[in-house]
């Protein structure tokens, strides 16, 4: 009997998108391709503007290119899915519904019965230390706890793939800590593949097995760097050499890009060298 093919693989290939504006059209992403094999998790990095979300948003079926191609396990990507779980940083709970309620909501839509249902829920409430939770309103929940249960409903309906846009991003640092970690054990207990969008070069770098580099806009790939950090991830490998060499070497790509972005080539000498005098006080004593 032939085995059966992991699922999960994503491949972006050659995607050039363009919105319309009144001069014309403006390019927001231009010949960029990725992949996430089955199981992996991956994330893109680069300057704000840079078609990060784009990217993301056009594998979750909710933008189409103007060129090139997105598919999963080799079947074009038309449109939004079950297939493919979509969690964003704002939270996006009914507020209406229960914990479980809100979990729950994508297993009924798909005619699932009530015992499934609530053994599916409970099962990942479980994982995601909610479990205390399941009767309580989204009202009553932590910023930290809203988005693990928006995690918990974009899993519960068994996706091929985890798309995450910048999740953690309205959360304190610590609570931030918190959630990679949770995050990361849901993930290897899974083995789904991820596509995770962040701005944060150390988050990246925690959650990930391989990181784009996008440029400044308009986006392409300028860089794919590998995380060779062992599994599982530990909170003390944040001090180590070799997270400190990854964040060095991204930082300085996520740099050059930014300035970039802001308008043009600004060097380190200029900006040691600026010396405009703010009521006795030079700018670059400021900075």
């Amino acid at each position: 009997m032939d085995a059966i093919a992991p699922k999960g693989f994503i491949e972006v290939e050659h995607f050039h998108l363009a919105y319309p504006s009144r001069d014309g059209k403006v390019a927001a992403v231009e010949d960029a391709s990725i992949h996430v094999r089955p199981g992996e998790f991956v994330s893109i990095i680069g300057p704000s503007g840079c078609g990060k979300s784009t990217l993301l948003n056009a594998v979750a079926g909710f933008l189409k290119p103007t060129r090139g191609s997105v598919t999963v396990d080799g079947e074009a990507v038309d449109g939004p899915s079950a297939d493919r779980g979509m969690v964003f940083q704002q939270y996006s709970l009914f507020p209406w519904k229960t914990v479980r309620g809100n979990v729950e909501f994508g297993l009924a839509m798909k005619g699932k019965g009530r015992h499934a249902r609530q053994t599916a829920a409970r099962t990942l409430l479980g994982l995601a230390g909610l479990l205390a939770f399941e009767n309580h309103y989204p009202d009553r929940l932590s910023g930290g706890m809203k988005q693990r249960v928006g995690i918990v409903r974009a899993l519960a309906t068994g996706p091929k793939v985890l798309l995450l846009d910048e999740p953690f991003g309205a959360l304190d640092a610590q609570t931030r800590l918190i959630m990679q970690q949770i995050l990361t054990n849901m993930w290897q207990h899974l083995k789904i593949s991820v596509l995770f969008v962040t701005h944060d070069i150390d988050e990246a770098i925690f959650l990930s097995d391989r990181i784009y580099c996008m440029t400044a806009r308009p986006g392409t790939i300028k860089a794919e760097i590998k995380v060779p950090l062992e599994r599982p991830r530990l909170p003390e490998m944040m001090v180590s050499a070799e997270f400190s060499r990854l964040r060095q070497e991204l930082m300085s790509l996520i740099r050059e890009e930014s300035l970039k972005a802001m308008g043009g080539e600004i060097s380190a000498e200029a900006m040691q060298g600026l010396s405009i005098d703010l009521h006795g006080e030079s700018l670059a004593s400021i900075l």
